[in-house]
C-alpha cells in the first residue's frame, strides 16, 4: 500500500502518471500504456486543449457522435448531434423525427428564462432584526456586485432581486438570502457563484457593525454560498399532437394506440417505479445532445429529476391525453443550458455541434433539447405498448454482441440475416457465431 501512495502526482508529466499507473494498478494489463496512447489526439497543441480541461488528464475517452434528422422544431429542419454509447438511442429518436415530421413537427416554447443562488446561513437570533437589517442594507448588497455584473448586464442579463427566506421550519437557525438572476446565453454558473460570494463577503461585513445584533450578541453566520441546479423558473415546453386515423401501427388502429399510449403515461405519473425508468428514457436523449453541445449533464439531469418530485412523488415528466379525436403529448421540463462560455466554444466538437444546429442562442437549445428528450419518450413507449421495448433494442444490441465476439465482416453479415425473425441473445449470438466458424473450419 505504501507504494501506491503518492505525492505531488497533479505536478508530473501524462507520461510520468501514465507510467506510475501502468507499474503500480495494471502490470498484468499489458496493453495498457497503448490504449493510453492511442487515444490521446495526434494533434499535441488539441490534445494539450483537452488535457486542459481536467486536472491529471492521461488520454481521452471517446463516446460515440451521431446525428438524428429530420426534426421538424416549430418550422425548422434541424439534424441533432448525439453524443451516447447506448445503441438504440440515435435509432429510436431518428424514427420518430421521421414520424412527426410529416404529422406537423414539434412544437417548443421557453416559458422562463430565470436561474437562482443561495447565500444559505445560520442566525438563531429575533427575526424581526434580521428582516430590519436586510431591509436596510439590501441596496448596498446589490451594489457590491456591480463590478461582476458589468459585462452580464450590457447583454441583458443580470441580478434581478434578492431575497431573504426563512427556511427555520424545515431547520433550526436556517435562513437564505435568495438570489435571482438572468444569464441570457451562458449557463452562468461561473457568474452566479462570484456574485453570491460577493453578496456574502458584504452581507457579513455589514452584520458584524450593526448596532441591534451587537447588543444581542447574535449574529447571521454564513454557511456557504451556492447556486442551484433546482431551476423550475428555466423552464421549456414541448410537445406535438395530430388527428388519430395518423397513429395507426401496422394491424393496431389510432384509437387504440393513442389509448394504449395515454395508459402507458398514467402508469408513470402513478407508479415511481416506472417514472424513473420511464425518465431515463427521456434523459437519454436530452443528455445526449446536452454532451454534444459541451454543456453540464449532470447540473441538468439533477433539475429535471428534481423537477418531477415537485408535486411530493416522483412521477412522469410527459403527458398524453385525447381531446376531439386529436391526440396530445408534451412535457414541461428545467433546462440550464449556455451556447457561449465553457465548453460550447473550447472543446472543437461542441462548437462543430453548434454550427450543424445553426448556432442557436440559449432559448433555442432548450427548445431544441426538450424536443430530443420528447422524440425519445415517444419513440420509447411506442415500443411498449406495440411490439415491445426488446425487439428494437436487441436488434441494435446485435451489433455489440458480434464486435465482442470479433466477427467478421460475412460473420456478421450472415448472423443478422438469421436472426431477422428470431429472438435474440448473447448466448444464442455465440453458439450461432461458433457454429459458423466450426463450419468454415471443416
Amino acid at each position: 500500500m505504501s507504494q501506491r501512495r503518492i505525492s505531488g502526482f497533479s505536478k508530473k508529466s501524462q507520461q510520468e502518471k501514465t507510467a506510475w499507473l501502468v507499474t503500480q494498478y495494471l502490470s498484468e494489463f499489458p496493453e495498457a500504456k497503448s490504449l493510453f496512447d492511442t487515444y490521446r489526439h495526434p494533434d499535441l497543441k488539441r490534445q494539450q486543449r483537452h488535457d486542459d480541461f481536467i486536472e491529471n488528464a492521461l488520454t481521452n475517452y471517446y463516446l460515440p457522435y451521431a446525428v438524428a434528422p429530420n426534426f421538424n422544431i416549430n418550422g425548422t429542419l434541424y439534424a441533432l448531434p448525439m453524443a451516447i454509447e447506448e445503441s438504440s438511442v440515435i435509432a429510436a429518436a431518428s424514427n420518430a423525427a421521421k414520424f412527426w415530421l410529416d404529422r406537423g413537427g414539434f412544437k417548443a416554447e421557453v416559458l422562463g428564462t430565470e436561474k437562482n443562488g443561495q447565500v444559505h446561513f445560520n442566525y438563531f437570533g429575533k427575526k424581526s432584526v434580521l428582516t430590519s437589517f436586510f431591509a436596510e442594507i439590501k441596496s448596498e448588497l446589490i451594489a457590491s456586485i456591480a463590478a461582476l455584473e458589468k459585462n452580464m448586464k450590457s447583454r441583458g442579463g443580470g441580478l434581478i432581486d434578492i431575497s431573504c427566506i426563512d427556511k427555520t421550519e424545515a431547520l433550526e437557525g436556517y435562513y437564505q438570502l435568495h438570489l435571482r438572476f438572468e444569464t441570457k446565453d451562458a449557463m452562468g454558473a461561473n457568474f452566479i457563484n462570484s456574485c453570491l460570494e460577493q453578496v456574502a463577503t458584504t452581507f457579513e461585513a455589514k452584520a458584524a457593525t450593526y448596532a441591534p445584533f451587537i447588543s444581542n450578541d447574535s449574529f447571521p453566520e454564513v454557511v456557504m454560498s451556492i447556486l442551484s441546479n433546482f431551476v423550475p423558473e428555466c423552464r421549456v415546453k414541448a410537445s406535438v399532437s395530430c388527428p388519430l386515423e395518423s397513429l395507426t401501427f401496422g394491424d393496431m388502429d389510432g384509437q387504440i394506440f393513442a389509448e394504449k399510449f395515454v395508459r402507458a403515461i398514467a402508469i408513470a405519473h402513478a407508479d415511481p417505479r416506472r417514472a424513473v425508468t420511464h425518465n431515463k428514457g427521456i434523459m437519454n436523449g436530452i443528455d445526449a445532445v446536452v454532451l454534444a453541445t459541451g454543456n453540464d449533464f449532470r447540473a441538468v439531469e439533477a433539475g429535471v429529476h428534481a423537477y418531477a418530485s415537485c408535486d411530493g412523488k416522483y412521477q412522469s415528466l410527459t403527458h398524453a391525453r385525447i381531446e376531439n379525436d386529436q391526440f396530445h403529448f408534451w412535457m414541461e421540463i428545467p433546462l440550464a443550458l449556455g451556447t457561449v462560455g465553457g465548453l460550447t466554444s473550447l472543446h472543437p466538437l461542441a462548437n462543430l455541434s453548434m454550427q450543424i444546429l445553426q448556432q442557436p442562442d440559449a432559448e433555442t437549445l432548450m427548445q431544441i433539447v426538450a424536443v430530443a428528450g420528447l422524440a425519445q419518450n415517444f419513440a420509447a413507449v411506442k415500443s411498449l405498448v406495440t411490439t415491445g421495448i426488446q425487439k428494437g433494442h436487441m436488434k441494435m444490441h446485435l451489433m455489440n454482441i458480434l464486435s465482442q465476439l470479433e466477427a467478421s465482416p460475412d460473420e456478421k453479415k450472415e448472423t443478422i440475416t438469421y436472426f431477422d425473425d428470431k429472438v435474440i441473445s448473447h448466448s444464442a449470438v455465440t453458439s450461432y457465431v461458433k457454429s459458423l466458424r466450426k463450419k468454415a473450419s471443416s
